[in-house]
């Protein structure tokens, strides 16, 4: 099934330079948003208190909210958890600079909130140390950075160093505006969006692979074309390819994110955004760069020697 015939002929490269601009406006955007508003930090990473909670009818989220404001928690996050029935709580610790609460502290919290929500049911609690949340911080942060340091050298081998720098470039790109969205609307940062963000790396990683080989096998073939003749018919030819799978797994995701719940909203939302925004520099960041730095067919077709077979 095809959604473009193997001839197409669009000019994808004409447009490189408003794309450029376009590209920059938003990694400008992002990364103003990050040093304004820096990213809502979940659970996972400022540490706190989780409690799940049963209710015996419906649920009424505002009024859970305004009863544990009365109490005391005015910053507590309270979500739909699987059914109407149940509520998670999530409960930032007062004191950020303590290393951890004692099992009285902990006990004293659960307390608090069963005296708050008298109606409700405790069915689990998780705590996470403050310490523990800097340690994933820290940890998440080596995971993009080995990421995108393990992509650059594996396409430098396979294909050239150009191409390793427009891809990496592209990968970076992607996750920034993910952040700015994120930090901008204040969307909350926990490790399933972290996982989402690397998923992104993979995904677009995924497709600009794909528009590089054949750029390769293309060079070999249109003998007498020019580099950005050679890199519009690459991505001419796995157009399809590229509209059938993104469209399919965009389909998934939003399916993700209008019925999964809400503690899956911020997994889905940077999927969507990853999607859309890797699909566009697989094309417009990452095979424009790799031409703005000079690719030409040398670089992926070895020249034949010339061998002298005079005796």
């Amino acid at each position: 099934m095809e959604f473009f015939k193997t001839n197409t002929t669009i000019n994808f490269m004409a447009q490189r330079k408003w794309a450029a601009i376009c590209s920059i406006v938003l990694f400008l955007f992002s990364i103003g948003a990050l040093a304004v508003h820096g990213l809502n930090w979940g659970l996972d990473f400022t540490g706190g208190t989780q409690i799940q909670l049963s209710f015996p009818t419906a649920a009424d989220l505002n009024q859970v909210r305004s009863n544990l404001e009365a109490s005391g928690f005015p910053e507590a996050v309270v979500i739909s958890y699987g059914t109407s029935k149940d509520v998670l709580v999530t409960l930032v610790p007062k004191d950020k600079k303590a290393d951890a609460l004692s099992n009285q502290a902990q006990a004293a919290i659960v307390e608090q909130v069963k005296q708050a929500l008298p109606s409700a049911t405790v069915e689990q609690v998780n705590y996470i140390g403050p310490s523990v949340g800097k340690e994933m911080t820290t940890k998440s942060i080596y995971a993009i950075l080995l990421a995108l340091l393990g992509t650059m050298v594996y396409i430098a081998f396979r294909f050239d160093m150009r191409f390793a720098i427009g891809s990496t470039v592209a990968l970076i790109h992607d996750p920034i505006i993910i952040l700015g969205i994120f930090s901008f609307w204040n969307i909350e940062f926990n490790l399933i969006t972290l996982a989402a963000v690397l998923t992104v790396i993979g995904y677009s990683l995924n497709d600009t692979i794909v528009i590089f080989d054949r750029v390769r096998e293309n060079f070999r073939k249109m003998r007498k074309a020019i580099a950005l003749e050679v890199m519009n018919q690459s991505i001419n030819q796995t157009l399809s390819r590229t509209i059938m799978t993104s469209a399919l797994t965009l389909t998934v995701v939003l399916a993700l994110f209008f019925l999964a719940g809400a503690l899956l909203h911020g997994f889905a939302l940077a999927l969507i955004i990853g999607i859309i925004v890797g699909t566009y520099s697989s094309i417009y960041v990452a095979g424009s760069l790799t031409l703005a730095l000079g690719l030409s067919r040398q670089h992926l077709v070895p020249q034949l020697k010339e061998v002298d077979a005079r005796p």
